[in-house]
């Protein structure tokens, strides 16, 4: 179905929508939209990061072109919380949407920054929003729900209409002592249920996962008694630059054990003072990078960034002893208080084999309580629902199988309905039978250098292929009767190594492209596209019989 179709058919009848666009089938990447009377509100706009199917591509985000299309009906952006899965597209992507967006003070802060970055300051109309408070965006009154998150200032959203509540979760768990912010408010969830709940959107990230994440309190406590395990050693601790809670607990744990603590790395810099624009870490001191080599080891202790392996951040520098300021020696301990988000298994396992190979301790969270999840396990999530009381639960923030799954321990928990709905789905949540209705199109674009570009295009599979498969490149110099004035000329790029390998391989695929244009017809020969086409498959079918490889061919016509 199409977007204007979608408009068309629906509006008219007051039906209550929700089309989610990113994050729905997904872990990463959220992009939600809610629909009624003919307006369009979005709920967060996030990224995730490349992976080994989209090569030189860093950062992926939904295609907006659903949304793009009917800007002048988008009332608005709320933004649940600061994570890079809820904002990190808004400063790539707010140029084609130019909505307003709404969030709290240190998203805010977080969102500036970015936006400043972008040369978009004072471009984009942003309504900062007190925790707790209740607002109108559009037809649809808004009022935002504390929860407890691995940032600050994590929220729900209750999103009132005349067809129904809904309750976007947003990310979030139920932790007693979260340390920074306010706990989770059970009160305004149990109201809610009172009121009446049409539909709970949630997260489905630890629906496979028993009991309850746990609570950042109990890591502090873990922290402080390993670092007094180590006295003499250098430590250094990578975790999440977000997660403010944490840096305070390193800090505190490192104080307690008569250390310092200094920040390594730019996003480190970055989060700490949006923290400390907005109040937090407001007792906390810490050591600039560049002076950490005056310090002695065993009064040190390093945040890092890189706890996923990123190759260019702080820990994978230091460990291949290339950052300007800070090195890493035999005997210093490096603590990963982190969890492995999936896809990044080689590429953390790869840093921490560099690490061990220099002789260094390394310890992650199999080996102590270094970590908690800041997402809700089974536990939460049946105890959410007893709260609220939805007549519908719509899973979203997972892949397939926990939206499935997550579906599944909604009924059992007593919720009568319960929808799966991936990305491009189309829920009615109301009047009427909740159902799903139709499908829109979507898509990924990806940070190419300084540009956006569609990852469902040529791009990411012809790289794809050159990874995989190498290259052909052929030049062919035909005069204007189609006669051929040399030899045409061969490239290869990833196919063999070896200088004479190679060019006994050229030479094979000259002589076979060649026979194969001079074979052609008279009148063919005058066709530059049909010269192209017959040279493309000669050096197809030679480079699959001699190498078993389908390289990327590209041939180049040239008329003298």
């Amino acid at each position: 179905m199409d977007a204007s179709a979608l408009n068309s058919a629906f509006w008219r009848r007051g039906e209550l929508l929700f089309l989610p666009l990113g994050g729905a089938g997904e872990i990463g990447m959220n992009l939600n939209l809610y629909g009624y009377n003919d307006q369009w509100l979005m709920v967060d706009l996030g990224v995730t990061f490349g992976a080994n199917e989209t090569p030189g591509i860093d950062v992926v985000m939904p295609d907006p072109a659903f949304i793009e299309a009917h800007r002048d009906k988008l009332v608005g952006l709320v933004l649940t919380h600061a994570h890079e899965d809820h904002v990190g597209a808004v400063h790539h992507l707010w140029p084609r949407l130019r909505c307003p967006v709404w969030a709290t003070p240190f998203t805010a802060s977080i969102l500036k920054r970015k936006l400043a970055e972008a040369g978009l300051t004072g471009q984009v109309p942003i309504t900062v929003v007190d925790l707790s408070s209740r607002f109108k965006v559009g037809d649809f009154d808004i009022e935002l729900i504390t929860l407890t998150h691995s940032i600050p200032e994590p929220n729900a959203l209750a999103i009132r209409t005349p067809v129904g509540t809904i309750l976007h979760t947003g990310d979030w768990k139920f932790d007693p002592e979260p340390l920074i912010g306010e706990p989770s408010d059970e009160e305004a969830l149990r109201r809610l249920g009172k009121e009446g709940v049409l539909a709970l959107i949630g997260d489905s990230t630890n629906v496979f996962r028993p009991g309850e994440a746990g609570s950042e309190s109990d890591v502090r406590a873990s922290l402080i008694e390993l670092l007094s395990r180590f006295p003499e050693s250098r430590i250094a601790v990578s975790c999440f630059a977000s997660n403010v809670a944490r840096l305070e607990s390193i800090a505190l744990a490192a104080a307690a054990n008569d250390r310092q603590v200094a920040l390594v790395g730019r996003s480190l810099h970055r989060m700490v003072a949006a923290a400390k624009e907005n109040g937090y870490l407001a007792d906390i001191t810490f050591v600039d990078e560049d002076d950490v080599g005056y310090l002695p080891a065993n009064r040190t202790v390093l945040i890092c960034t890189g706890s996923q392996g990123e190759p260019r951040a702080a820990l994978s520098r230091i460990a291949s002893d290339d950052h300007p300021h800070v090195t890493l020696e035999e005997g210093d301990v490096i603590v990963f208080s982190s969890r492995v988000i999936p896809g990044n298994e080689k590429a953390i396992g790869h840093l921490q084999d560099r690490l061990v190979r220099g002789g260094m301790r390394v310890i992650t969270d199999q080996d102590e309580m270094i970590h908690v999840s800041g997402h809700p396990a089974r536990d939460e999530l049946a105890r959410m629902y007893a709260q609220v009381r939805p007549k519908v639960a719509v899973p979203v923030h997972g892949e397939l199988r926990h939206l499935v799954e997550h579906a599944r321990l909604a009924r059992s928990c007593q919720v009568p309905q319960s929808i799966v709905a991936e990305n491009g789905t189309v829920v009615r949540l109301g009047p009427g039978e909740p159902m799903i209705l139709d499908t829109v199109p979507t898509g990924r674009l990806g940070v190419d250098g300084n540009r956006l570009v569609r990852l469902d295009g040529t791009l990411g599979r012809d790289r794809t292929r050159i990874a995989e498969n190498g290259s052909v490149v052929a030049t062919v110099v035909l005069d204007v009767k189609g006669k051929l004035l040399a030899a045409p000329q061969i490239t290869l790029h990833g196919l063999l190594g070896g200088v004479a390998a190679s060019n006994d391989a050229v030479e094979d695929l000259s002589a076979t492209l060649d026979l194969a244009v001079s074979a052609m017809e008279s009148g063919a020969k005058r066709d530059d596209e049909a010269v192209k086409n017959t040279a493309v498959q000669a050096l197809r079918r030679v480079a699959k019989q001699s190498f078993g490889r389908r390289p990327l061919v590209d041939v180049h016509v040239v008329r003298i």
